[in-house]
């Protein structure tokens, strides 16, 4: 397992319980008493850094590799999914998937962003980064789920859709703005849930949503810190102090009134038990879709959501 800079005691005391348990297998070594007592101290240090982490270590944590993302969750969501490719003009984008499938007793669509766990896949899906056709397509998706009562479900992790030549090109900024456009209209339930990076009109092309999760450790702000920080301060550097200005946290969007919950995260982050994660959020989203679907008007409760947000500026 990668360690972060912040962890380095911890990694450090990992490394010496590693060491003695091979000791222990090759020498036939009674050591479990000790062994025991670095582990229990192991995880009061990983308790101590966790409870307390900056902003910018919290945008580490949500961008580590291997943190679960969309298609970790997709099949224990909805084991019977099926993906639908294409915007049915240009291509289909594989930074943002899509398709129908059951998630607790109802038929859902669900979509999300993928970013890749090594390179191949990193480059496959374009580090989570949608084109345009990534935008129309889960409008598609949008429109197709509204017009047969389908709940929409969106697990977003992306740092921004896809800023280069040929996005702008074939129209992203009207695709995200269509895609939005499709969430306020939908009179079926949406949920959201922040997996990692929440990044961007990019993020919340999909998270337009009757409610918003975000996980313990994750991010979501109009920009990256590297990015604020080349604009405010004229230095990527400077990435710490605009962490700490964007109130990007879950903590800080949960107080802002951003977001409607946050979800637990194991302790030392998602990626430290990918299993338990996505049960949390499994559940979190349960918990939601059936609150939302004894609402009759689920459009109405949408725009109020977001227009509400206006009061609060």
């Amino acid at each position: 397992m990668r360690f972060f800079d912040f962890e380095k005691p911890i990694a450090e005391l990992e490394e010496k319980i590693e060491e003695l348990r091979q000791l222990s297998s090759s020498k036939e070594l009674n050591i479990a008493s000790e062994i025991n007592k670095l582990q229990a101290k192991s995880q009061k240090m990983l308790a101590k850094v966790y409870s307390s982490l900056t902003p910018w270590q919290k945008v580490q944590v949500a961008r580590h590799e291997y943190r679960p993302q969309f298609l970790d969750y997709l099949y224990v969501v909805s084991p019977d999914f099926e993906f639908l490719a294409g915007d049915r003009l240009f291509a289909d984008d594989h930074a943002l998937l899509g398709g129908i499938g059951h998630f607790a007793g109802h038929a859902v669509v669900i979509l999300g962003q993928q970013k890749g766990h090594d390179t191949d896949s990193r480059i496959k899906h374009n580090f989570g980064m949608p084109m345009p056709e990534g935008y129309r397509k889960a409008r598609r998706l949008i429109e197709l789920a509204d017009k047969f009562r389908l709940p929409v479900l969106s697990f977003v992790n992306t740092s921004g859709a896809y800023p280069g030549i040929e996005s702008e090109a074939r129209g992203q900024s009207q695709a995200i703005a269509s895609c939005i456009q499709a969430c306020v209209r939908a009179k079926v339930p949406i949920i959201s849930v922040i997996i990692g990076e929440g990044g961007s009109g990019g993020a919340v092309a999909i998270a337009t949503a009757n409610r918003v999760l975000m996980l313990e450790h994750s991010v979501y702000s109009v920009i990256s810190p590297e990015g604020c920080a080349s604009i405010l301060w004229k230095t990527a550097t400077a990435n710490e102090l605009a962490a700490v200005a964007q109130k990007l946290t879950a903590q800080d969007l949960m107080e802002l009134g951003v977001i409607d919950k946050i979800i637990p995260e194991p302790l030392g982050g998602a990626h430290r038990d990918k299993n338990l994660t996505i049960k949390s959020v499994a559940e979190a989203l349960a918990i939601e879709l059936d609150a939302l679907l004894r609402i009759e008007s689920i459009k109405e409760d949408r725009s109020a959501k977001f227009s509400g947000f206006w009061g609060r500026a």
